[in-house]
């Protein structure tokens, strides 16, 4: 696909960045991240992708990936120099299920604006690998990347993702789960894991009240 690790990277100027202090503080003194859960509303995209005979899934990663792409702190990162700066979008790096052993792969697909083309990557991805066995099956991942996966068994209120040095991800790790029916509406909890020198609370309140309103307008056109 022609992708390159710095492509579409542009360095922060730190000495000009409003965040400059926040960045530094998070990231060298006090390593902190942070995970938000919050109830999302996906009813119109449910019926929509079931009205046009597509899959939710990757309909639903196009929202994200379109809201992460909208908001430049979701899509912070180093370049080889190690200077932070903004990738121009964030392709996503997804799980699947493996029902015979019950054990899940991850792989990636590249991200585009144009829903049918990304829609097709994704489904080409899912259904190459499908049968590929291990944690990392999709070889050239590239450094512009998110996590998101989806728990289908289990609507839960709240979930925290670590790594063992203690340093969150400046990129998001996303999870969701199952959905829930009540009067009328379709529900799923959503999760957001970040660094703190990533993105404060109104970033991530930001990035929800958007992402909201990316499924609520979604559309197969």
């Amino acid at each position: 696909m022609g992708l390159t690790p710095d492509m579409g990277f542009t360095p922060i100027n730190m000495e000009e960045w409003e965040r400059k202090d926040h960045f530094e503080y998070y990231r060298n003194r006090l390593k902190c991240g942070y995970s938000v859960t919050t109830s999302l509303d996906v009813t119109h995209l449910r019926e929509t992708v079931k009205k046009n005979g597509i899959r939710f899934f990757p309909a639903f990663v196009y929202c994200v990936a379109r809201t992460i792409k909208e908001q430049k702190e979701f899509r912070m990162g180093f370049n080889d120099d190690g200077n932070p700066g903004y990738f121009d979008c964030m392709h996503p790096n997804y799980t699947i299920f493996h029902e015979d052993d019950h054990t899940f792969s991850d792989l990636w697909s590249e991200y585009t604006d144009d829903f049918a083309a990304f829609y097709t990557n994704m489904l080409t991805d899912m259904e190459t690998y499908r049968d590929k066995k291990g944690v990392k099956i999709k070889e050239g991942q590239p450094r512009n990347f998110f996590c998101i996966s989806c728990v289908p068994w289990l609507s839960f209120t709240g979930y925290h993702a670590y790594t063992e040095d203690g340093t969150p991800q400046l990129f998001p790790i996303i999870v969701y789960g199952a959905f829930h029916e009540e009067s009328g509406r379709t529900t799923l909890p959503f999760c957001m894991n970040i660094s703190h020198a990533a993105a404060d609370g109104y970033h991530t309140s930001m990035f929800f009240k958007r992402l909201q309103e990316a499924v609520n307008e979604f559309s197969c056109i």
